[in-house]
């Protein structure tokens, strides 16, 4: 694909029905892990994590009927990487105030390092000792540097260094699509 500053190869891996699939799928093994919804919040990981969060708990309302509060998490000020990163600006969390006793649903878009999830599981210490953390993502793309595992995955993409997976929302990119993209420039974030 030619862009305006340079040759990018971009290649899409899951489609708009692919997405709606996979979600319901990880709304279902949800439902199914926790036994219905007692006790159980979703916590989306900014920017992407939040979006998939909404529509996670929007489809076990349709299927349950019972509504999953989901709650966001700013997670800047717990990450390993914070001097070498180029200074955002910080979200709000919306987390309530104490989350103990409860079953947490940390969503993410892409599992990589594992770095963002060591990250969020710091930050959710400041709000209560939580009865389960699991985790939910779309993509797992590999090269883990710490010891985790997702325990709900919607795809799972082998990937190399050099590339970057992208995942893309109606609500923040105009398409449901997630793409691998290739680029001679060395960058290897994930975006």
């Amino acid at each position: 694909m030619k862009r305006a500053f340079g040759v990018m190869n971009q290649h899409k891996v899951m489609n708009d029905q692919d997405v709606r699939r996979a979600l319901a799928r990880i709304s279902h093994e949800i439902l199914e892990r926790n036994k219905g919804t007692d006790d159980l919040i979703m916590v989306g990981l900014y920017t992407r994590g939040v979006t998939i969060a909404q529509r996670l708990s929007e489809n076990i309302q349709k299927f349950e009927g019972t509504i999953v509060p989901v709650e966001s998490l700013d997670i800047s000020l717990y990450r390993d990487d914070v001097q070498l990163r180029i200074a955002q600006p910080i979200k709000p969390t919306t987390l309530a105030a104490d989350i103990s006793g409860m079953k947490v649903v940390l969503v993410d878009d892409v599992l990589f390092t594992g770095r963002s999830i060591r990250a969020s599981m710091d930050s959710l210490q400041d709000f209560g000792r939580a009865k389960e953390i699991q985790l939910a993502v779309l993509v797992d793309r590999g090269h883990r540097e710490l010891p985790l595992r997702a325990d709900y995955v919607g795809k799972n993409i082998p990937t190399s260094l050099e590339e970057q997976v992208r995942v893309r929302l109606i609500e923040t990119d105009g398409t449901d699509d997630v793409v691998i993209v290739r680029s001679g420039d060395g960058n290897n974030s994930n975006g």
